[in-house]
C-alpha cells in the first residue's frame, strides 16, 4: 500500500525553492521602498516651500517654523513628529527674519540615502547621509 503525500526531500526542495526567490525580490523592495520615500521626501519639501510663501505674505514678509505653518493651516500635523515622520522622514524648519531652511532627514538608512533641504529660491537639494550616496554629488539640485 503507497501513502498518498509529499516526501521529506521534496518539501525542502521546495522550501529552498522559496528561499532563493525570496532572496532575490527583498532587496528589490527595500530599494523600491527607499526610492518611494525620497520622492515623498522631495515632494513634501516642496510643499513646505509653498506653504513658506503662502505665510509670508500673511506675517509681514517673515518666514514661519514647523509650528507656525501647522498652525496657520499650511501643512499637515504629521509634519512636526520628528519620531514617525511623514514617509520616512522627519521634517524641521529654522526661520529668520528673511530666510529659512527646510530639511527632510531619513529616519533610518533603510528609509532613505539622502537628506534633502531647500531655503528662499526654492530649490530642493541632497546631501549624503550614508557612504551609498555617488560621490562629489552632495548639495546638487534633485532634478
Amino acid at each position: 500500500m503507497r501513502s498518498k503525500g509529499f516526501s521529506l526531500l521534496e518539501l525542502l526542495i521546495v522550501v529552498a525553492i522559496i528561499l532563493i526567490i525570496a532572496t532575490i525580490a527583498i532587496p528589490s523592495l527595500l530599494r523600491s521602498r527607499q526610492a518611494a520615500n525620497e520622492s515623498a521626501a522631495v515632494a513634501n519639501l516642496r510643499t513646505i516651500n509653498t506653504a513658506q510663501v503662502t505665510y509670508q505674505t500673511s506675517a509681514s514678509g517673515n518666514y514661519g517654523g514647523i509650528g507656525d505653518l501647522i498652525t496657520a493651516g499650511l501643512i499637515d500635523s504629521r509634519f512636526a513628529n520628528s519620531t514617525t515622520g511623514v514617509s520616512g522622514y522627519s521634517f524641521a524648519v529654522t526661520a529668520a527674519s528673511g530666510n529659512f531652511t527646510s530639511t527632510a532627514t531619513a529616519i533610518s538608512t533603510n528609509n532613505g540615502r539622502y537628506a534633502y533641504y531647500s531655503g528662499p529660491d526654492a530649490v530642493v537639494r541632497y546631501t549624503a547621509t550614508t557612504t551609498l550616496a555617488p560621490t562629489g554629488q552632495a548639495s546638487q539640485p534633485v532634478q
